[in-house]
């Protein structure tokens, strides 16, 4: 269970994205903190093999 607290004005903005995207805002936002962890990890990752074959 994840528990958010946001302002209006914040909540807001998210409430247009949803809509925008057809979802609802709670399927929004685990959307994107979902996308955002793939994004750090697979950049990891990148990282980490570069050092690994001498690239970085």
């Amino acid at each position: 269970m994840l528990s958010l607290r946001m302002d209006g004005e914040l909540l807001d903005r998210v409430r247009q994205h949803a809509a925008r995207s057809g979802m609802s805002v709670q399927d929004y936002v685990v959307r994107t903190l979902v996308r955002e962890d793939f994004d750090e990890r697979f950049s990891a990752a990148v990282d980490e093999t570069e050092r690994f074959y001498g690239l970085a």
